[in-house]
């Protein structure tokens, strides 16, 4: 080389040098991070794709997070129902001990009616003191709020068609409200069973005057018993219905005297529920044929089930009691026999809000919350209009023992019984088919995502480390090339000599 002023090798030499240290310090960065990006400039797509991934990680570990706090709310919820239901056991035990009247001394009746009182309080403070931090569970605080009116009344008059309405979960929108509209397509009918009695007042069918032809036993069947009863000749519909509603706690079946205009009297029995559960039956046990006219031996029937439709789905219907699941709502509903009793009714009501609301999906928004309501479980609350309440059972009050009503009492505590086992049993369900479905789904997500953000950002090590040693060996050999490129220029000076 004969030029001092310019040296190219040298040139290129610092240049390889640069090159050689970039990749050294990104092999070394690569190797302490563990990342294959550590900024943007390393790989700006595979960076944008991998912020995605990591923002869906989060979110899905978030999610994760929320049904696990939501399983141990509802756990917390199961274990107050399950102390509620062991003592409503325990007083089914007492009733069914006190109606064994005669095996039982006053004081003994006493003490049970204590235990009756002082377990309804357990009940009321059970629903008052489960709670989670400071949230209540079962007082009512994640029951559903309505509001609504009723259509087939004058504006303003408020709801009156529903003797229950039990919401089980709904997705409703903030700020607004889900409307349901429920509509009897077909009416629910009792069981009935109706006779003309053969007593006469002369001769011919328009004679008849309402009283039994002779004297005559029967033999009258419902829902809840059998009971017999005998009758003497002349015995007038009316006695006969008085009889017969005297036993209806017993049998289930009621009784009303019909006097049809220009023909006889006649006897009308009917169920005291809907449905096709519900069944009439009357055998005649003595002078069938002339005791009343026409009458077969045995005459029996069942009610029907209606059709109901709640918001145009069509709802599981058993006598009065209408059930809608659909993926928003899921609601149980008791008609009154009014409403229910007649085809073509419509009635509606607005759900606002309420419930207990989870968020157990990656994405915040309506279709990733699931909802469950917990209603109150207090002994006012439990048991219904039909039968009565808990409550009822205190003393003093309309069902305690004193009172000698065993069978109702029964009814009651069996009815509140039923409604802690539905809400325990959908509280399981939620627990195992909403929670825990969506924890192991979610979890598998996560594994997923993270295989595949992984993939993108985290560094191979055998690739980094082969880079790592490659990038140290040249740059020791550029550093020696760029050592005898400035040494090169020197040998210039053997042509000064």
């Amino acid at each position: 080389m004969s030029r001092i002023n310019t040296n190219v090798e040298s040139l290129i030499a610092r240049r390889a040098i640069g090159l050689n240290n970039a990749s050294l310090n990104e092999a070394l960065e690569r190797l302490s991070t563990g990342l294959r990006i550590n900024t943007g400039k390393d790989d700006p797509a595979g960076l944008i794709a991998s912020e995605t991934l990591r923002s869906g990680i989060r979110a899905i570990s978030t999610a994760i997070d929320n049904a696990n706090r939501a399983d141990t709310i509802v756990a917390v919820a199961e274990g107050g129902l399950q102390e509620i239901s062991s003592l409503l056991l325990e007083l089914e035990n007492l009733i069914d001990q006190t109606a064994n009247e005669s095996g039982l001394t006053p004081e003994e009746v006493k003490a049970n009616q204590l235990q009756i009182d002082t377990i309804l309080q357990s009940i009321n403070r059970l629903a008052e003191a489960t709670a989670f931090g400071d949230k209540k569970l079962l007082n009512g605080t994640f029951d559903f709020t309505t509001s609504g009116i009723n259509i087939n009344q004058p504006t303003g008059a408020t709801l009156s068609h529903l003797a229950k309405t039990q919401i089980n979960t709904a997705k409703i929108p903030a700020g607004a409200y889900r409307n349901v509209v429920i509509n009897v397509v077909a009416r629910s009918q009792v069981a009935y069973v109706s006779a003309v009695l053969a007593g006469t007042t002369g001769t011919g069918t328009n004679q008849r005057n309402g009283t039994l032809g002779d004297p005559t036993t029967i033999q009258v069947r419902g829902n809840y018993g059998a009971e017999v009863l005998s009758f003497a000749s002349g015995t007038t519909t009316a006695n006969i219905a008085t009889a017969i509603n005297a036993s209806k706690e017993l049998t289930g079946v009621s009784a009303t005297a019909s006097a049809a205009t220009g023909g006889p009297a006649s006897l009308l029995l009917q169920s005291t529920t809907y449905g096709s559960d519900a069944f009439v039956s009357v055998s005649v046990l003595e002078n069938a044929t002339t005791a009343f006219s026409a009458q077969p031996a045995d005459k029996s029937d069942y009610g029907v089930d209606g059709t109901v439709t709640v918001n145009g789905t069509n709802a599981v219907v058993t006598g009065l009691d209408a059930s809608v699941r659909t993926g928003g709502l899921s609601l149980d509903v008791t008609l009154t026999p009014t409403f229910g009793g007649s085809t073509g009714g419509t009635t509606s009501f607005q759900i606002l809000g309420g419930g207990a609301v989870f968020s157990i999906s990656p994405t915040v928004g309506l279709s990733g919350q699931e909802s469950v309501g917990m209603q109150e479980v207090s002994a006012a609350k439990l048991g219904n209009a039909s039968v009565g309440y808990l409550a009822t059972l205190g003393s003093g009050l309309t069902n305690d023992l004193s009172s000698k009503k065993f069978a109702t009492a029964q009814r009651i505590v069996r009815a509140a019984i039923s409604q802690i086992g539905s809400l325990r049993g959908r509280l399981g369900a939620f627990q195992k088919d909403t929670l825990g479905t969506t924890i192991n789904s979610l979890q598998v997500a996560r594994e997923n995502v993270t295989a595949a953000e992984s993939a993108i950002r985290d560094a191979d090590f055998a690739v980094e480390t082969s880079n790592l040693t490659r990038a140290q060996i040249l740059v020791t050999s550029s550093t020696q090339v760029l050592q005898l490129a400035n040494a090169q220029p020197q040998n210039v000076l053997s042509l000064l000599q």
